[in-house]
């Protein structure tokens, strides 16, 4: 429920008027064989996530949840959903984790754990037919990769900026090396160093600050057009939790829109 605690508590502080709810199933949900816990229900949650953005032309900022939000969202932003992605838009993905395992190799099952890995690659189920390009995908403030994910980064050439290494100008020659049209921007809370936010449920420290993360975005966004964005994995213990760590969040917010 802290998922939901955090997606609730953000949205709070947003306008009522801006913001669009996508209803998730109370049920657990079967895995239906796929190793995926809960598929059934992401399946669906995901195809009325689809069904809200369908037609929407002004940039949307999808807030999670989990980082399986973000897939969908992505995915809609890229135009997977509706056919061929576009070749242009890159997917920029800040999260101290990789998400590149499968449903196979995955410690947990959990969609998160894959998330980045069903936008390249259809071993993961994914809310659209098609995928996008491996080389359109950049990790950016990685810093907890499985040697089966760092297998994945290898065999697909997927670029990868550590936390050590993620700077504006880093970052920017990574979307620049790709001829980018557009990006995708998600942000997994995660990416952050642990004392800049309390509502983490997977903290990896020596992460960014909220200052050069958000110096990270603005960066992009003033070499290509952003095409939509994620915020995920908001998991406040309490609300006076919830409370502290909305100032930084919400800036994140104001970054991304």
């Amino acid at each position: 429920m802290q998922l939901i605690d955090g997606a609730t508590a953000i949205a709070g502080d947003l306008p009522r008027s801006a913001c669009m709810t996508v209803t998730v199933p109370a049920q657990a949900g079967e895995s239906l064989d796929s190793g995926v816990h809960r598929l059934s229900s992401l399946q669906r949650t995901a195809r009325e996530h689809l069904e809200a953005l369908d037609g929407i032309t002004e940039l949307v900022l999808t807030v999670g949840g989990d980082a399986g939000v973000a897939t969908t969202a992505a995915l809609a932003a890229v135009g997977a959903a509706r056919g061929e992605p576009d070749p242009g838009i890159v997917v920029v993905w800040f999260s101290a984790h990789a998400a590149l395992h499968d449903p196979a190799g995955s410690p947990s099952g959990a969609y998160d754990t894959m998330a980045a890995r069903a936008l390249v690659d259809s071993v993961v189920p994914r809310p659209a037919e098609h995928g996008m390009s491996a080389d359109r995908l950049i990790l950016a403030g990685v810093r907890a990769v499985h040697p089966a994910e760092q297998e994945v980064i290898d065999r697909l050439q997927i670029a990868v900026i550590t936390a050590d290494e993620l700077t504006p100008a880093s970052l920017v020659a990574a979307v620049a090396a790709r001829a980018a049209t557009g990006v995708f921007v998600h942000v997994d809370l995660d990416v952050l160093d642990p004392s800049a936010l309390a509502g983490l449920s997977d903290p990896e420290p020596f992460g960014p600050d909220p200052a050069a993360l958000m110096a990270c975005i603005a960066a992009v966004r003033e070499m290509v057009p952003l095409r939509g964005g994620a915020i995920t994995e908001f998991s406040p213990s309490s609300p006076a939790d919830a409370i502290d760590d909305l100032g930084v969040i919400l800036r994140l917010v104001g970054a991304l829109t």
